[in-house]
């Protein structure tokens, strides 16, 4: 049941019956309540217009014998104002809901002659209040109505009836009060039919809003199950090449599958740059772990021919490549750069303090000098980086330049050599890569100082190009925001 209930098909399922079911009841309750209005007050109409009807007779004076009491068999009571019966219909058994219970009247002499009089029951003084508070001149019939709910019993059928109670002034009874009613059974049969109808159509209504919810959802998640299963095979297999299948419906699920590609798609380049770069450190450090094996093997077995020189070298080669690569790990890992204040001229002028052939060019025009945000160590590694890409390929002369470009500053490092070919301005900035091939180990590096000094860079939020220099060789742009 939890796993049924788990999914989004069967909660989508379940959330819209349950909203259509909240909304059948309310809306069948409301037009319950509507119809039985409209019932009780078309009901409470007939028994006032027969009320009337009787009232129009006392008014003219018409005895009580020969009042039309009996007409469509309903219930008519006619009562005095001291609340006795003096008149009612022929077949009256058994009332309540006048107030008056009594459905006999005793015979007794009128004040003409004419009429009947009798004890009466109980009365409604509620009723008796309002009556005589409206006051009314001979023959005339009171416009306020009373209505109430009873019963009655009518040649030995029982009903429940909507009562209307109209006063009249009469010359010689005095004032009377005309009691009539209309029977509520078409009501309750209107109302018992409607609710029979809902009570069997709602669960049907709401079984077919359920089917067809569980149809549309399902069609709708069928592509979310297309991606889940090829998500489940790409694990399964481990081959990031493969894709999820993108729907042409151009919605939430479409853009959920482009999405899911476009992660594979990193993803695939980054397991792929990973095992690209764990297969060349491994063959970086291969060379140099063997080359100091064997001078320190050769030393074991013949002290005499030891090469501190090289041990010593190979061992330094071993802690910059070692240094490089967990600088490099940090930065995969998404290391933050500190946020310090640094000064681009000064750390320039300090980076090439003692190089050989290198110079440096500031712009004194920039106020508050040329200052960026982020780490002296990792900003002065690119430098560093960079100086020596530049050493190794100028001629005689290596200049630094340091400028304020809008809101950029700007590090340029400049060589008279041979520069860089448009093909290879992208690729020289990825691991391991070295153009001259033929270019031994010792000299060129590994092959990471300019992959390091453009991932420092967009760490920073800056970029790192290169162009052609003025002098003929290659041009390296730093570019990072100003602080």
């Amino acid at each position: 049941m939890s796993r049924l209930f788990g999914s989004v098909r069967a909660r989508a399922t379940l959330g819209a019956t349950l909203v259509v079911a909240v909304a059948l009841v309310a809306a069948g309750a409301a037009v319950l309540l509507s119809l039985r209005s409209n019932l009780l007050g078309e009901a409470g109409t007939q028994a006032e217009r027969s009320a009337r009807e009787v009232a129009t007779e006392l008014a003219v004076g018409t005895p009580y014998a020969d009042l039309s009491l009996d007409v469509d068999d309903r219930p008519v009571q006619v009562v005095d104002e001291d609340g006795t019966l003096v008149a009612a219909s022929e077949d009256l058994e058994r009332i309540t809901g006048t107030g008056v219970e009594t459905v006999k009247p005793r015979p007794a002499a009128s004040p003409d002659g004419t009429g009947d009089a009798g004890d009466a029951g109980d009365t409604d003084d509620a009723d008796d209040d309002d009556d005589a508070g409206e006051p009314l001149e001979a023959g005339e019939i009171g416009e306020r109505t009373t209505v109430s709910d009873g019963s009655a019993t009518i040649d030995g059928d029982t009903e429940d009836y909507r009562f209307a109670a109209v006063p009249v002034k009469t010359e010689d009874r005095g004032r009377l009060t005309v009691y009539a009613g209309a029977p509520l059974s078409a009501e309750h049969g209107a109302v018992n039919t409607a609710l029979t109808v809902m009570l069997i159509g709602f669960p049907v209504l709401l079984a077919v809003v359920g089917w067809v919810t569980w149809l549309v959802t399902r069609r709708a998640l069928r592509p979310v199950e297309g991606i889940r299963r090829e998500m489940a095979a790409i694990t399964a297999s481990e081959d990031l090449a493969r894709r999820v299948p993108v729907p042409g419906t151009h919605d939430e699920v479409a853009r959920l599958a482009s999405t899911t590609n476009e992660t594979l798609a990193a993803l695939e380049t980054s397991v792929e740059r990973q095992r690209r770069f764990v297969a060349d450190a491994s063959h970086e450090l291969r060379s140099p772990i063997a080359s100091l094996r064997t001078q320190l093997e050769v030393a074991a077995a013949h002290p005499e021919l030891l090469d501190l020189d090289g041990a010593v070298e190979d061992t330094v080669r071993l802690q910059h490549l070692a240094a490089d690569l967990l600088l490099l790990a940090r930065l995969d890992a998404g290391e933050r750069p500190a946020d310090a204040r640094v000064d681009l001229a000064a750390l320039a002028r300090e980076e090439a303090g003692g190089r050989p052939g290198v110079s440096v060019r500031e712009d004194t025009g920039a106020a508050g000098g040329v200052t960026v945000a982020g780490s002296r160590g990792q900003l002065g590694r690119v430098l560093a980086n960079l100086l020596d890409n530049a050493q190794r390929h100028a001629r005689s002369a290596v200049e630094v330049s340091v400028r304020r470009d809008g809101d950029l500053a700007v590090v340029g490092v400049a060589d008279d050599g041979e520069g860089v070919s448009a093909a290879d301005r992208e690729r020289i900035f990825e691991r391991f890569v070295r153009l001259d091939a033929a270019r031994s180990r010792d000299d060129g590096g590994a092959g990471l100082g300019l992959a390091i000094a453009r991932d420092v860079a967009v760490r920073h939020g800056g970029t790192l190009t290169v162009h052609d220099a003025p002098a003929g060789g290659a041009l390296f742009e730093l570019r990072l925001p100003a602080a």
